[in-house]
């Protein structure tokens, strides 16, 4: 078999280390690249995804798309789904003890899963594998074995399980194993590298330390992604928050949604969600704050981008003009209202609602919230608890049913 042809080192280094919060260690990967090169024989870089929940957000894609980075590289790649793990849940950011799943549930969320990667990484070129292959045929011996490689103390150095102690919360013995099982999987896919978010560092040391352990030469490089921020621009996207976008959404929805994003906000998605060299992203963000470009749109160019990934060209731009002849060109009645809103931070939606006397009760605007009769800026809200920002001079479309339109002018 030909050895595979590699780019230079410089550029494959440069072009991997984009957007990551950090490498462990980056000379390590530098020598790893090196030796690739050298033999032709690609590196075996993984992601590990427990499959806890059935649909993949954007979120998610920011590590997707670092694997799928390696794989443009020549590098294998390798997507290992936790169907074992994921029945013993991590701990990782939980104050408590979290339930596990039932394996129907991890089997049905695994197909989906499999079902949407493969709109970022190709098919052909990844290696899926499941760690009940392994996990599931371990002895009691086995594990007893794996234990003995890891002291207590040094695992409940981790934060979050450190916070529960001093809170007096309980937690459980099959916690403190999930690191280390999780940690067995490196040894069995012999990693050069390992992927994953910031928040999952520590269990990355942990499978790089169990690799020595186990007698392997070079432990693995871990290099992790930052925390992509939601829509709302505070917490982290999760569909739980309500500030998430969906990879399987409509291209209308998604494209309404990423114009929904704060003119700041938008460079973190562009280094993040997108494939743009570093210097195009400088480059736009000088222009924008120097006026010569305007920034809504470099966030169409942005939210077309996003979609084309997922819709395919015409669906982006379909999306595209739909969004701007509605919220751009303003097509929407002459006599839409204008409401006055005094900038003071975060304020609830359903009290706009009844302020601006678009519901006459509370209740009544939670109901149509939760009933998906309300937008803003042409993106239906479904979360009684979604917050506007009213910290800056802002313009807010707020569209009530099918024929209603306000304008929120937050001054």
């Amino acid at each position: 078999m030909a050895a595979a042809a590699f780019k230079p080192v410089d550029e494959q280094f440069s072009y991997l280390k984009k957007g990551s919060a950090e490498i462990i260690r980056e000379d390590e990967l530098k020598s790893k690249l090196e030796q690739s090169a050298k033999s032709g024989k690609p590196l075996r870089v993984y992601l590990g995804v427990d499959p806890t929940a059935p649909d993949i957000h954007l979120g998610h894609t920011v590590v997707l798309r670092k694997l799928k980075h390696f794989q443009d590289m020549g590098h294998t790649a390798i997507f290992l789904i936790g169907d074992f793990s994921a029945m013993i849940g991590d701990p990782t950011g939980q104050s408590e003890t979290r339930p596990p799943l039932s394996r129907e549930q991890v089997d049905a969320n695994a197909q989906t899963y499999l079902q949407q990667v493969y709109k970022i990484l190709d098919r052909e070129k990844t290696e899926v594998r499941y760690n009940s292959e392994w996990l599931g045929k371990m002895s009691s011996y086995d594990v007893v074995r794996l234990c003995g490689h890891y002291r207590l103390a040094r695992m409940l150095e981790r934060e979050d399980f450190r916070s529960r102690l001093d809170k007096s919360q309980p937690i459980s013995v099959h916690e403190l194993l999930y690191p280390l099982l999780t940690a067995f999987d490196a040894v069995m896919l012999k990693s050069d590298v390992e992927l994953g978010a910031t928040e999952q560092k520590f269990n990355m040391l942990v499978h790089r330390d169990i690799q020595r352990e186990y007698g392997l030469p070079s432990p693995q490089t871990v290099l992790t992604m930052p925390i992509l921020v939601g829509l709302h621009g505070e917490r982290k996207m999760s569909k739980s928050l309500g500030n998430y976008v969906g990879i399987t959404e409509a291209p209308g929805e998604m494209f309404g949604k990423l114009m929904s994003i704060s003119d700041e906000l938008m460079w973190s998605y562009y280094e993040l969600l997108t494939d743009f060299p570093w210097p195009t992203i400088v480059r736009l963000r000088e222009e924008v704050r120097a006026g010569v470009l305007h920034p809504k749109k470099t966030k169409m160019e942005l939210a077309h981008n996003i979609v084309a990934g997922f819709h395919g060209e015409t669906a982006a731009r379909s999306a595209g003009e739909e969004w701007d002849r509605i919220y751009s060109k303003r097509e929407t009645p002459e006599d839409a209202p204008r409401f006055a809103l005094q900038i003071n931070g975060m304020k609830r939606l359903s009290a706009i609602l009844v302020e601006t006397k678009a519901a006459p009760s509370r209740s009544e605007a939670e109901r149509l919230i939760k009933q998906g009769g309300v937008e803003i800026d042409g993106v239906r809200v479904d979360d009684v608890k979604r917050e506007l920002d009213l910290s800056r001079p802002y313009q807010y479309l707020l569209r009530v049913g099918k024929k209603r339109f306000l304008r929120l002018i937050v001054e």
